[in-house]
């Protein structure tokens, strides 16, 4: 992190920066929700969907949901990289994930070998593997179709991973062609994104400058005024911020406040009425 900025502004990190600690992230009740019906259905296994327009948090989605599944015992989460390989890198990568050596020219072979690493994983263990596709409207369809026959046993009777893919309304749109209709009537938890009401961005704000060890970084007004002009959208909201620290650094203003909202964005006051 910039020096300057952590010895103006007293910060641990850069709490507008897109790699912020996931402790950072403020997960909305709609995210909690999921992420405690993910936490139940690992034990079973099958497929679950988050969906939702650029930045309304489907990757922090992810990011949270990966760390919660990470600290249960005896769980394995793979993240794809690469949704959009080809058939061949897929495998590869699964293997890469899994700790499974893999010819993915013999992708019967290859199938086989994971199938039994994964059943392995089940006879000592509670929780089924998981895999987490972010970006997932990029995959081919024999991808898709390939993870569908890999994740299912016993007739299509039992689940033996658990997969959560995550994308734009792109993916939805996969989802419902005649190809795909198979997977996606196994998706058995579904979380659409939304855009973020101005009160849930605030608190999203005041949760990181907090996390971030100043929560008086900005004032009452400039927190109300950007959570109102981020349109729902919290990765605006995030770019907004960090353009506003850019600028307090350069004038050294401490704290930020609404003052400097109207200077970087050139908006003009509203007017005071005038009393009859």
């Amino acid at each position: 992190m910039n020096k300057k900025l952590q010895a103006l502004y007293s910060l641990k990190f850069n709490p507008f920066s897109p790699e912020i600690p996931t402790a950072a992230l403020w997960p909305s009740p709609a995210m909690e929700s999921f992420c405690w019906r993910i936490e139940q259905q690992v034990g079973e296994g099958g497929f679950a969907l988050v969906m939702g327009d650029t930045g309304t948090g489907k990757s922090a989605t992810l990011r949270l949901l990966a760390e919660r599944l990470g600290n249960l015992r005896e769980v394995t989460v793979g993240i794809l990289t690469r949704p959009q390989a080809s058939l061949s890198d897929f495998y590869r990568e699964l293997g890469a994930l899994f700790s499974v050596p893999l010819a993915p020219s013999n992708r019967w072979a290859s199938a086989k070998v994971l199938r039994e690493k994964w059943h392995r994983h089940l006879e000592t263990s509670l929780y089924r593997p998981i895999l987490l596709v972010d970006e997932a409207q990029e995959m081919n369809l024999p991808v898709f179709s390939e993870l569908r026959l890999l994740a299912s046993a016993d007739l299509d009777s039992r689940s033996i991973l658990t997969v959560i893919l995550a994308g734009d309304a792109r993916l939805g749109a996969k989802l419902g062609t005649p190809e795909l209709l198979p997977l996606a009537s196994r998706i058995r938890s579904r979380f659409r994104a939304e855009p973020w009401p101005p009160a849930q961005l605030r608190d999203g704000l005041n949760h990181v400058l907090k996390s971030a060890g100043n929560p008086k970084l900005m004032t009452p007004g400039l927190l109300q005024t950007l959570s109102e002009h981020a349109a729902g959208n919290l990765r605006l909201l995030m770019n907004m911020a960090h353009d506003l620290l850019t600028a307090g650094l350069r004038q050294e203003r401490d704290p930020l406040d609404e003052k400097l909202f109207l200077e970087v964005f050139q908006m003009d006051p509203k007017p005071t009425p005038k009393r009859p």
